[in-house]
């Protein structure tokens, strides 16, 4: 799938903080006064989630920016970007409410079978992360626009380029759990991909 531009509004304001090691990652704060524009599009009201056993990263980037829903309610979230990744044992799923029938559950898993998911130019916007993480030569606080070692800030993003970002030659997450608003790549290739929809809740975690 092609990758989508990216654009928004300048900001004032951002800070994230994520502490790398072995056992834990992430505790992310967010302080914003006027937002940029993580999507292209307008998210939808319902976040999705996602696990996998093992994402291997090469060029990591991480900075803060805006959602905005169709309705223009402003959501935080962190990006995090990848050059490419490899990602074992995928599962993504979204609980949808349809009137008078009640949640549907659309559950979709690849990336088993020793075929890993592959990605190239892969942005994550998410709100919730919950892994086990090594970074490789790793640089916490480099300012948004100067990043090096990523696909650094998407080429529609108009955030602050001093702002916060951090960034990584390698990352590997591993156990991972993740709670997200919107997904864009350049291209994503899906081994083994099988999508189920269930009646009632049937989520990755």
């Amino acid at each position: 799938m092609e990758s989508q531009a990216r654009g928004g509004t300048r900001w004032k304001r951002f800070a994230v903080v994520m502490v790398p090691s072995v056992a834990a990652t992430a505790a992310i704060g967010v302080a914003i006064s006027q937002g940029a524009l993580a999507a292209s599009f307008a998210v939808s009201g319902q976040q999705f989630k996602v696990t996998t056993k093992r994402l291997e990263g090469d060029g990591f980037v991480q900075y803060g920016a805006i959602d905005v829903q169709k309705d223009g309610t402003k959501v935080p979230v962190a990006v995090s970007g990848f050059s490419s990744a490899e990602i074992t044992n995928l599962c993504q799923s979204v609980v949808v409410p349809v009137p008078l029938f009640g949640d549907v559950s659309l559950k979709l898993s690849a990336g088993g079978g020793g075929t890993p998911v592959e990605a190239k130019n892969l942005y994550i916007d998410l709100d919730h992360l919950k892994a086990d993480a090594t970074f490789t030569d790793i640089n916490i606080g480099v300012a948004a626009g100067s990043t090096s070692k990523g696909p650094g800030m998407h080429a529609g993003d108009l955030a602050d380029k001093g702002s916060f970002a951090q960034e990584a030659k390698k990352a590997v997450l591993t156990d991972v759990e993740q709670r997200a608003w919107a997904t864009t790549a350049g291209t994503f290739k899906l081994s083994g991909l099988q999508m189920d929809v269930a009646k009632g809740k049937n989520e990755c975690y």
